[in-house]
């Protein structure tokens, strides 16, 4: 049962329309205006990575913005990523030394 996004030619507005049976779709009909010229759009979606699977992907000489660098989980991404890049291998200790960065309890071992 899926869900179809449609554009009104008429008034412009979008909606979403919840398809029971593809039959149906012919007699669909703009929820603000009533009309049935409509234009189907193509839906936004987002894919879930793994987290080797971005490991993988990430491009450690691609430029980055002050957004990229807010999120601390890609902090700790860009470092596993150029340890790789260097042959560091620092095994589950990076991980468990990029998780206590991550979440600022790195900042404890020097607090004492």
């Amino acid at each position: 049962m899926p869900i179809y996004e449609y554009r009104c030619h008429r008034c412009q507005k979008e909606f979403s329309h919840l398809l029971l049976n593809l039959r149906e779709e012919r007699n669909i009909k703009c929820k603000y205006c009533g009309s049935k010229t409509l234009r189907k759009l193509i839906s936004s979606f987002s894919v879930h990575q793994t987290e080797a699977s971005r490991l993988a992907n990430f491009d450690t000489s691609k430029p980055r913005g002050d957004d990229f660098y807010r999120d601390s989980r890609n902090i700790g991404l860009w470092a596993k990523k150029r340890m790789k890049e260097m042959g560091v291998d620092l095994g589950p200790k990076l991980d468990e030394i990029v998780e206590r960065g991550r979440t600022g309890k790195i900042l404890e071992d020097y607090e004492k």
